[in-house]
């Protein structure tokens, strides 16, 4: 992704869990040396809090900086599949194993947003719909939105048996171009979590592959 303005990163093992298979207190001093590193502070980050009850994996927010430290300092008070800003002021974080953490950027529009792109939302034509949501709210140009897919699992070990076996990588990216996302502003971590070494991968780990059943954590946010 080309966008200087936009901080993106993600962590990996050597930075210790940043949700499952650890203590709550452990979890939060795991983020706050992960965000540090950036210059961020657990104070100005939201979390991305998602929930698999129910049949809607499409929930969408838009918060500012009054939404500031939710589900990182205090408790969640937002269920969501993905979170969007026009505020400079916070960041956002996405616990993630497997799936894909997926960042949106409209420059022109000065909005960020941090989405959980898996297997239910896959189904439910998630990326397409991230990319509504933000013509919908913001009045966004898709052709001017730069993507980012974080590494995800691969298609040989983990194939989406709904989408022909494809990998989840594919099946987002045609997503997002069935949405209007210009190919060559989507760029993709190419990593597979199921063999990378340096990331947690919740599928292995139910192999028996894994010790820990750990998370990786995405973060963006404006410069």
């Amino acid at each position: 992704m080309k966008n200087s303005s936009l901080l993106i990163a993600t962590s990996t093992v050597s930075d210790g869990s940043m949700s499952a298979s650890v203590s709550a207190d452990q979890r939060l001093k795991n983020r706050q040396g992960f965000l540090a590193r950036y210059g961020i502070s657990a104070e100005q980050t939201a979390l991305v809090h998602l929930k698999y009850e129910g049949n809607d994996f499409r929930r969408f927010v838009t918060i500012d900086s009054r939404h500031a430290g939710d589900g990182i300092v205090t408790p969640s008070t937002i269920v969501a599949d993905a979170l969007f800003t026009r505020d400079s002021q916070i960041a956002l974080l996405l616990p993630v194993a497997d799936c894909i953490g997926a960042v949106l950027s409209d420059t022109h529009q000065g909005i960020i947003g941090l989405a959980h792109l898996g297997r239910h939302n896959l189904l439910q034509e998630g990326g397409y719909a991230l990319v509504r949501y933000m013509v919908n709210q913001f009045g966004t140009d898709p052709t001017q939105v730069e993507v980012y897919l974080s590494a995800a699992a691969g298609g040989t070990r983990y194939p989406l048996y709904d989408f022909d076996n494809q990998s989840m990588h594919s099946v987002a990216v045609d997503q997002l171009r069935s949405a209007g996302i210009d190919q060559a502003k989507i760029t993709v971590d190419d990593r597979d979590t199921t063999t990378d070494d340096a990331l947690f991968s919740h599928s292995e780990f139910l192999k028996g592959n894994q010790e820990i059943d750990g998370r990786q954590a995405v973060i963006c946010m404006k410069r």
